[in-house]
C-alpha cells in the first residue's frame, strides 16, 4: 500500500509540473484494460530446470512450431508439432565433447548468459544455436526442412572467430534471408559478427567484410539486434563496455541502414564499418562510465516527425537513477529528464545480475501522445503517459495479464515465473504463444547451495484477444 500511494504521488507531481497538453488535460487517464487476453490452449511440454534462469526458444513458421529448452537434467531438448496438435515430438540432443564449464556442449552449466534460439532459413531447414558463453560456437542443422529431429551439429559456420562466441541470434531480414550474429570475444573486449546463410550452396558466408561495432580491444558493444522499423530501415543501438563489471558501460549509441551494408548516423551521415566510440556523430548520450546505464536499458520509436526517440534510464546530478528521453534537434540530441525518484540502483560486478528498474517498451500512439512501460523495484510496473514535449501527463492502464501466466506452482521459496516470446509469425493478430516455467532467481552465474528446487513444468499458452 505504501509503495502504491508513494508511486501515486510522484506521478500526480509529475503531471501537475507538465506543460498543458493540446487536448487540454494535465492528467489524462488512457484505460486499456477492457483489452484483455484469454487463454485458448495449454500444453504441458516437459519438466524443465528450475535451479537458474536461461533463455528458452519458441517459433512458430507457418502451420509448425518448434521449441528449445533445458530439461529437469539439464539436457538441450527440442520440439515440433503442428498447430493443430495437442503435444510436442520431443528430441534430446546428443552430448557431444566440447566442454562448457559444468558440462558438455549441450548440457547446461550454471551460467544464465547460455541461451537457447532457433532460426529457419527459406527453404524450411531449421537451425539451433545456443549455451555458449565465451566459448566455441555451438550450432546444429537439420538434414530434412521442418524436422527439428534431425539437428545435426557442425563444428563451424565460417571457420574464423568462433572461438569465444556469446549472445547467438537468428534474425530474418525484409527479403527472407537468414542472418545469424553473435559477440566474439568477451565482456570489455569484443566484435559483433554477422553471418548470412545461402540457401543454394547450404553455407555460413560473411555479412560485411567487418565487424559491425569494434571495441579495438579496449571495450564491446552491447547491442540490439537489426530491426525493422516503420520507415522500412534497420536500426540498432548499443552502449559499450570497457570490462566485464557491468557499471563501466557508457555511451548510448545509434546506427541505421536500407540494406544491412550501408549505415548511417541519426542525421543521415555515412558510418565507416566498424563503428567504434571514436566516431562521436553515432553517440546518443555521452553517458560516462558508472553513469548509470545497464546492457541494452533503453527503448526505441520514432516522434511525429518520423525521427528516432529514445527513453533509458542514467543517474542524476544526485546519483539517483532517473529515465531520460533523447530526440533529434538539429544537428544535436535534445536530453530530457522524465522522472523524479528517490532511488538509485548501484548496480556492479560481473556475471548474471537481477533487475531493480526495467525501461519498458516506448512507442508513439498517433494520437499525440507516447506511451512507455516500466518496472521499478520501489515504485511498482506501469506504462507513463508523455506528451509531445516529452514531459510525464499521465497514465495507460493495461490489462493485466492472465492470472495462469503470473500464478506460482512451486513452493519452493525465491522461485519466480519465467515466460519466453515467440521469435516467429502466429497465425493471426488475434493470438500469440508464449512459453512459461519458473526458476530460481540468477546468482551471477555461480551455483545456488542446495538443496536446489524441484524441476518445474514447462507450458506452452496460446493467448486471444
Amino acid at each position: 500500500m505504501k509503495t502504491t500511494l508513494l508511486l501515486t504521488f510522484i506521478l500526480f507531481i509529475a503531471v501537475t509540473a507538465c506543460a498543458q497538453t493540446d487536448s487540454g488535460d494535465l492528467n489524462k487517464i488512457i484505460d486499456e484494460t477492457k483489452n484483455t487476453e484469454s487463454v485458448e490452449q495449454v500444453i504441458a511440454i516437459d519438466k524443465v530446470w528450475a535451479g537458474h534462469p536461461v533463455g528458452f526458444s519458441l517459433l512458430t513458421h507457418q502451420n509448425r512450431q518448434y521449441i528449445a529448452y533445458y530439461n529437469a537434467n539439464r539436457n538441450m531438448v527440442v520440439g515440433q508439432r503442428n498447430l493443430n496438435d495437442a503435444k510436442f515430438e520431443l528430441t534430446i540432443l546428443a552430448a557431444t565433447s566440447r566442454e562448457t564449464s559444468g558440462g558438455t556442449s549441450t548440457v547446461l552449466g550454471w551460467d544464465s548468459h547460455n541461451s537457447v534460439t532457433l532460426g529457419v532459413d527459406p527453404d524450411g531447414y531449421i537451425h539451433l544455436s545456443g549455451n555458449m558463453h565465451v566459448h566455441p560456437i555451438t550450432y546444429f542443422r537439420s538434414t530434412k526442412p521442418n524436422d527439428i529431429s534431425t539437428l545435426k551439429q557442425e563444428m563451424s559456420m565460417v571457420g574464423t572467430n568462433e572461438n569465444r562466441c556469446t549472445y547467438p541470434h537468428f534474425m530474418t531480414t525484409r527479403e527472407g534471408e537468414l542472418i545469424f550474429h553473435y559477440r566474439d570475444g568477451s565482456s570489455g573486449s569484443g566484435n559483433e559478427i554477422y553471418n548470412l546463410f545461402n540457401s543454394k550452396t547450404l553455407k555460413w558466408q560473411r555479412l560485411l567484410d567487418t565487424p559491425l561495432t569494434d571495441g579495438q580491444g579496449l571495450m564491446n558493444a552491447y547491442q540490439t539486434q537489426p530491426t525493422l522499423l516503420a520507415d522500412n530501415w534497420y536500426h540498432v543501438y548499443w552502449v559499450w563496455r570497457d570490462t566485464p563489471d557491468c557499471a563501466t558501460n557508457h555511451d548510448l549509441s545509434y546506427i541505421k541502414s536500407p540494406d544491412l551494408k550501408n549505415w548511417f548516423n541519426a542525421f543521415g551521415e555515412p558510418v565507416k564499418l566498424p563503428a567504434t566510440l571514436d566516431n562521436r556523430s553515432v553517440i546518443v548520450d555521452p553517458i560516462p562510465v558508472k553513469g548509470g546505464i545497464i546492457n541494452l536499458a533503453a527503448s526505441l520509436c520514432f516522434d511525429n516527425e518520423d525521427k528516432p526517440l529514445f527513453a533509458y534510464h542514467k543517474y542524476d546530478a544526485s546519483g539517483n537513477l532517473q529515465f531520460y528521453t533523447a530526440r533529434i534537434s538539429g544537428k544535436k540530441w535534445e536530453i530530457k529528464r522524465l522522472t523524479n525518484w528517490d532511488y538509485r540502483w548501484e548496480f556492479s560486478g560481473n556475471g548474471s545480475i537481477n533487475t531493480e528498474v526495467r525501461v519498458g517498451p516506448f512507442k508513439n500512439r498517433g494520437d499525440g501522445f507516447y506511451e512507455l512501460g516500466y518496472g521499478h523495484i520501489k515504485y511498482g510496473n506501469g506504462t507513463f503517459l508523455l506528451n509531445e514535449k516529452m514531459e510525464i501527463c499521465g497514465q495507460v492502464r493495461k490489462p493485466a495479464s492472465p492470472a495462469q501466466i503470473s500464478k506460482l506452482e512451486g513452493t519452493f521459496k525465491g522461485l519466480q515465473v519465467r515466460t519466453s516470446g515467440d521469435l516467429g509469425k502466429s497465425e493471426n493478430d488475434k493470438t500469440r504463444y508464449l512459453l512459461k516455467w519458473e526458476t530460481q532467481p540468477a546468482n551471477r552465474d555461480q551455483p545456488w547451495p542446495e538443496p536446489w528446487p524441484e524441476a518445474s513444468q514447462l507450458y506452452l499458452y496460446k493467448l486471444r484477444k
